[in-house]
């Protein structure tokens, strides 16, 4: 059984920096001590299924005058399109937008501070990956209506 790979100091990590991309990408523990802070590596991949796992969508997409609007309201993020496809891109593109703008200045705000997990969804997805997320696609494809 593989231990966690861990080092308590940068200068330990810096020097061992294969070890620990190594043990992240394999899914091992893999931490670095900075002070009284403890990071941990974790492969990107893996990361980005486990939040997309754990973290519900909520999108809603609805037809109304003559075209589509989707908006995920526990974000209050919003987005129009002529059709379904078009509404789930804008809304994509409106949770990018979102991202930029809690890494800028919302993630201390009260209202938004919570959000670090849809955050960092958004961040390690693709815009397939995204969409699919969106219209709550089982393991990253599926059919949307057009």
């Amino acid at each position: 059984m593989a231990e966690p790979v861990h080092y308590d100091n940068y200068s330990s990590a810096r020097a061992h920096l294969k070890d620990l991309l190594d043990a992240a990408e394999r899914g091992q523990v893999a931490t670095v001590r900075r002070d009284t802070a403890r990071t941990a590596m974790v492969d990107v991949e893996r990361l980005r299924h486990f939040l997309a796992t754990l973290i519900p969508s909520r999108a809603v997409v609805i037809a109304e005058a003559g075209g589509w609007s989707a908006y995920v309201p526990d974000v209050a993020v919003g987005a129009d399109g002529a059709t379904f496809a078009e509404a789930v891109t804008e809304l994509v593109d409106a949770l990018r937008e979102y991202a930029e703008d809690w890494q800028d200045h919302l993630l201390d705000a009260p209202n938004h501070r919570d959000n670090w997990g849809l955050v960092q969804l958004i961040a390690l997805s693709d815009d397939d990956q995204l969409r699919d997320w969106v219209v709550g696609a089982p393991s990253g494809r599926g059919a949307a209506p057009k």
